[in-house]
């Protein structure tokens, strides 16, 4: 099975801007549900955890070639390290990769929540921001 550890946004951000190209050589896979709304990592595709059995699949075949794939929800606590290691088995006993092929599966170290901290301003790594979402007051 592909190993799974975690990414620093930091080193995230610097592997986005190193040229590398979303859905090519890498994929950011947002596992948020209704908390997707008010911004995402730039080129993110949205499973929503409710739906990661039912798109596992499909996920793995269309990221077969792709060699860092990084999972995420708002604070991967809890939903983006579930989706993370789902696609890992699943990918697994889909393709039966020898261990030199094996991808890269990464989990977003605090989450969509810090990196927006960090990087909402920046458009190379941000999309759709909206500052009135993160104001809100949760408490």
């Amino acid at each position: 099975m592909p190993i799974i550890r975690y990414i620093e946004g930091d080193d995230l951000a610097a592997y986005m801007k190193s040229g590398k190209v979303a859905g090519k050589d890498y994929l950011v896979v947002d596992v948020r549900d209704d908390d997707f709304a008010g911004g995402n990592i730039k080129g993110a595709k949205n499973v929503p955890s409710s739906t990661i059995y039912d798109a596992v699949d499909n996920l793995v075949r269309d990221t077969k070639d792709i060699k860092r794939v990084v999972f995420h929800c708002a604070l991967s606590q809890v939903r983006g390290p579930k989706a993370a290691r789902i696609y890992a088995e699943t990918r697994q006993n889909m393709l039966q990769e020898a261990e030199p092929n094996q991808p890269e599966v990464l989990i977003l170290r605090d989450g969509f929540t810090q990196f927006q901290v960090k990087y909402k301003d920046d458009a190379d790594l941000i999309e759709g921001w909206d500052k009135e979402v993160w104001a809100s007051d949760w408490s």
